[in-house]
């Protein structure tokens, strides 16, 4: 390790050192509990929440994660495919307000401030490297390849069913919990969205882009992409970077989304706030985002645009695509075209009952159609389909006093878009949200053992001194 990451470990380890040692678990053991808290997800959020939940002095933290180890962990090194991330360097993340914890300490101890002050964006990988050494400095335990398979309410805790894998095979394992995060990216709450064109093809011909997709092997290959927002142009930039030998990108809008409207909120007032909207503000804020469309970064649009072997379909939804041989016949607007592979940049869906871990909680669930009705011309099937969270991104309960443990399970991915403002579990959302769901779960342990607690309150302390201490300073009245 160089100097400047030797200087900067030991500067990480004075902020630690400033703030004080990590409190003590105060949460009172209960009989037949494994974990206050499980995490359910060991990426940049789920890291983030295990080190906030540790500064809050809540013990009987686990974070568990289905890929089999760190390096297929996340998206970072797999899926994403941006060279740089979408949000500007600024912005605060899982440092939970420490700047020797953030990533300009960290990039600058390895290239300098130059380097920092040069850069518009944070590298992909590079925000990887430092999310690695953010878990290993901070000392988070993540257990891979253990996969939360149903979550089964029994009264104050959760029956939490894993499957854990093993060098001696594949485990299944009940442990107990009496919170959960659901920390657990883009798809948490719902399944990647295979438009009904694409669904009939097989997956030696179609992937999606959250797919571990072998691109080396479309080298030589003609590739169609369908969608219009950032995934579909990263990934077609991957295949004409691995080779193949023409890239057809579908979209269905006439002109590509250039309008980010959601900026028009991205001030302090607005997004501390935006959780304490009206339904119908938020409603027509997620309406407006969603009709003008997801906004491709300018840098993604010029990485494909610079290559000859790229061609743009706009207007040009598909409307049938079968395999033909061994290659792919789809008929487009715009005509019909043969391709060898196809990849779906078609976005995800919110669908509780698409994930079998929620299979006996999702008809319990309070979902934003449930709650409220936009007027005629503001109908969205894809937003109603929301869950509906309560202040600290909570489930709310579909008919009151039918499923009040759904207050314990809190929801750090992209389903809480609605009702939060923002693509929960991107680090625009870490400064506001994690502080609020860490405080209500603090502030449930502690009152649900409020006896326990309250006897400890109120319970002995030893004299700092004895009336030695003053006993020759007593005034006495003369006389």
């Amino acid at each position: 390790m160089s100097e400047s990451k030797h200087s900067h470990d030991r500067h990480a380890l004075e902020t630690l050192r400033l703030i004080g040692p990590d409190p003590e678990n105060w949460v009172v053991a209960r009989p037949g509990i494994d974990h206050n808290a499980l995490i359910v997800g060991g990426g940049q959020t789920g890291a983030a929440f295990a080190f906030a939940l540790r500064r809050a002095g809540i013990g009987g933290v686990s974070v568990i994660d289905a890929a089999p180890d760190e390096a297929r962990a996340g998206s970072w090194r797999n899926y994403a495919r941006m060279n740089r991330l979408r949000t500007p360097k600024i912005l605060p993340g899982p440092e939970a307000g420490l700047p020797g914890l953030g990533f300009q300490a960290w990039h600058e101890a390895r290239h300098g401030e130059a380097s920092y002050a040069d850069i518009e964006r944070i590298g992909r990988k590079q925000w990887a490297d430092y999310l690695a050494w953010y878990r290993e400095f901070l000392g988070i335990p993540v257990r891979y390849g253990t996969t939360l398979t149903l979550i089964e309410p029994q009264g104050a805790h959760f029956r939490l069913h894993l499957t854990v894998r093993t060098a001696r095979g594949v485990e299944l394992r009940v442990e107990t919990a009496r919170k959960i995060i659901l920390a657990n990216g883009v798809w948490g709450n719902g399944r990647p969205n295979i438009v009904p064109p694409l669904a009939s093809l097989p997956a030696t011909h179609l992937a999606h882009t959250s797919d571990a997709i072998d691109f080396a092997s479309l080298a030589g290959k003609t590739v169609a992409v369908i969608g219009g927002a950032a995934s579909a142009f990263d990934a077609a930039a991957t295949a004409l970077e691995a080779g193949a030998r023409d890239v057809h990108l579908f979209v269905r809008r006439a002109a590509l989304p250039a309008v980010p409207v959601s900026r028009a909120r991205a001030y302090p007032g607005a997004y501390d706030n935006f959780p304490s909207l009206p339904d119908a503000v938020r409603w027509r804020q997620a309406l407006r985002f969603r009709r003008a469309g997801s906004t491709a970064p300018a840098d993604a649009i010029e990485r494909v645009a610079r290559q000859a072997n790229f061609h743009l379909h706009l207007a040009a939804p598909w409307h049938e695509a079968v395999v033909d041989g061994d290659r792919v016949r789809a008929r487009a607007e715009d005509g019909t075209f043969e391709f060898d592979f196809v990849i779906a940049g078609t976005g995800y869906t919110v669908d509780l009952h698409a994930r079998p871990e929620l299979a006996g909680i999702a008809d319990h669930v309070l979902l934003w159609r449930d709650r409220y009705t936009p007027a005629s011309d503001e109908r969205d099937d894809a937003l109603g389909a929301h869950p509906y969270l309560g202040d600290a991104l909570e489930y709310v309960e579909k008919r009151h006093g039918e499923a009040s443990f759904l207050k314990h399970i809190h929801v750090f991915n992209p389903a809480g878009f609605v009702s939060r403002g923002v693509p929960v579990g991107d680090v625009p959302c870490m400064k506001r949200d994690i502080p609020a769901v860490v405080r209500r779960i603090s502030q449930d342990l502690f009152l649900e053992d409020l006896e326990a607690h309250e006897v400890r309150m109120g319970g002995d302390v030893p004299a700092d001194f004895d009336e030695a201490a003053y006993a020759d300073r007593v005034y006495r009245k003369a006389g």
